[in-house]
């Protein structure tokens, strides 16, 4: 009994393939237009890739001839979410998106514009790759609440938008962070003073007021002396900014021990000039 239900499903799995195969190779639309309905609503229930690809490869064949026809508009949704389904965003951004260009009267276009959105964000990389594809994503992200401020996927669109914003926040912290920790302290005090300008609203605001004074604070006290006073009230500044905003901050603690230090070597400098006259 074993062996005939094995015989059994290799019978139904060669006689679809070879269904498959002779459509495939026929010039009629419309065979190719039923079977691929059949792949395409099979595979979105089953979840088998497999069968979505096979609906894909036939609406492509019979697209062309489908243009000014009703199906075309099925046919390209069809193919857009196909690719959607086994994971392929990019070609399911790109179908999506000239799918809501071609027919913005569809009852499918609020889907359509989500699911284009959505393909962008999931192709979007960790934090410390390029951003272009996040860029992208934040862009139809936002298009999408933009058009929909009810939409049906407003609050899963919404929450993915603030983590791709986080994301981009988090990219230019840590590029400003790698400059204070590579001993670049110019560059890295203008970074964060550019990433306190564009994300006021950031998770990494403290850190970027503490890094931005104590790389002011290491740059002043490595400079050579007719540097060091004007770099020393500049820390001092950047000091008292941190002190204002977060009086009982991660670091304050080390902070306060660096404006204890900058006092003290402001009084040696001013000996030093006193000594000298």
């Amino acid at each position: 009994m074993k062996n005939l239900f094995y015989i059994v499903i290799a019978v139904l799995f060669f006689t679809s393939c070879s269904e498959y195969q002779k459509v495939l190779k026929q010039k009629e639309i419309k065979p190719k237009f039923d079977l691929a309905n059949v792949y395409y609503e099979e595979g979105l229930k089953e979840e088998k890739k497999s069968k979505l690809t096979k609906a894909i490869k036939l609406y492509e064949q019979i697209l062309p001839n489908l243009q000014g026809k009703p199906q075309a508009q099925i046919v390209q949704y069809n193919v857009a979410n196909a690719y959607y389904s086994i994971g392929d965003y990019l070609l399911s951004g790109y179908r999506f998106e000239r799918f809501t260009k071609a027919y913005p009267s569809s009852q499918k276009l609020e889907e359509a514009f989500y699911k284009s959105a959505d393909s962008y964000y999931q192709n979007s990389p960790v934090y410390s790759l390029d951003q272009i594809d996040t860029r992208k994503a934040i862009d139809k992200l936002q298009d999408y609440l933009d058009r929909y401020p009810d939409g049906e996927y407003f609050k899963q669109a919404n929450d993915k938008l603030q983590e791709l914003r986080y994301k981009i926040e988090r990219k230019f912290y840590e590029i400003a962070k790698q400059y204070h920790f590579t001993y670049r302290y110019k560059a890295a005090i203008s970074d964060f003073d550019n990433y306190l300008i564009n994300y006021p609203g950031s998770a990494f605001k403290e850190k970027a007021y503490y890094y931005k004074f104590e790389s002011a604070y290491l740059l002043a006290i490595n400079s050579f002396a007719y540097l060091m006073e004007e770099r020393l009230d500049d820390a001092m500044t950047y000091y008292e900014d941190y002190r204002d905003k977060y009086p009982e901050g991660e670091f304050i603690e080390q902070a306060t021990n660096y404006a204890e230090d900058i006092k003290i070597k402001k009084a040696e400098l001013l000996n030093n000039t006193l000594n000298q006259q």
